[in-house]
């Protein structure tokens, strides 16, 4: 057997989300890897990690959790991701994944101070995108869907910043040849992401949105859904 994919889950999905599968399910199925080729680590479940041995590449979830809140689970998963980085193992941290990345990595994560960013987004790409095996050849502005309070608010020491939002201005970064971390969902689909914001309708409310009015405005985020196979061309499990 090849090595396998590592999904880390840093959480779980809103109740109201269940019925879809686990968020490592949700992550396998966009990037398109079979079941027997992916290892899942619940690490907010206090799961060990593994060694970095015979892994193809490693992908971190989305939480609920704050990377502030500095969970003994949270920093010994950020030590274990800058040992990941430092073996040149292709990583993309999702969300808190990416918050997590940024902060095991030097960079400085807290609450947004924009606010809470929710719905379908339009991803600004940078200049230095154009040259990113993930983000080369995407339009300019593409949609995605978000759903954070939390942010990095300074990437880490030599990170490339690819792209951002109107709330946002690091919604993706590179570090090094192979590692990423997306403020944005990839893995969402509509029914997704419709979910979250009818879930989260209070604290949009606390922020100046309308949960409603952001529902109707959800629509398909493709080009952003896409990235996961393009980052799985990037590990071991395409060689």
């Amino acid at each position: 057997m090849s090595a396998p994919l590592l999904i880390i889950q840093t959480g779980k999905p809103l109740p109201s989300l269940n019925r879809y599968g686990s968020l490592a399910h949700w992550i396998r199925v966009a990037a398109g890897v079979p079941a027997r080729q992916t290892r899942v680590v619940d690490v907010s479940a206090g799961q060990p990690l593994p060694r970095l041995e015979n892994l193809a590449g490693v992908v971190v979830s989305g939480s609920a959790a704050y990377v502030t809140d500095r969970a003994p689970w949270s920093e010994a998963t950020a030590t274990w991701l800058a040992e990941a980085v430092a073996a040149q193992l292709p990583v993309l941290g999702i969300c808190y994944g990416h918050q997590l990345l940024a902060h095991a990595l030097g960079g400085e994560v807290g609450f947004n101070p924009a606010g809470r960013e929710s719905g379908t987004i339009a991803l600004q790409l940078r200049a230095e995108a154009a040259d990113d095996p993930l983000f080369a050849g995407l339009p300019a502005t593409l949609p995605a869907h978000a759903t954070h309070l939390q942010t990095v608010l300074t990437p880490p020491p030599g990170a490339t910043v690819l792209a951002a939002s109107a709330r946002d201005n690091c919604q993706a970064f590179r570090v090094g040849p192979q590692a990423w971390g997306v403020q944005f969902h990839p893995e969402f689909a509509t029914h997704h992401m419709r979910g979250y914001l009818r879930e989260r309708a209070q604290c949009i409310a606390r922020h100046g949105g309308d949960a409603r009015q952001l529902v109707r405005q959800v629509h398909a985020a493709p080009q952003a859904r896409h990235l996961l196979r393009r980052f799985i061309r990037q590990t071991r499990l395409a060689a």
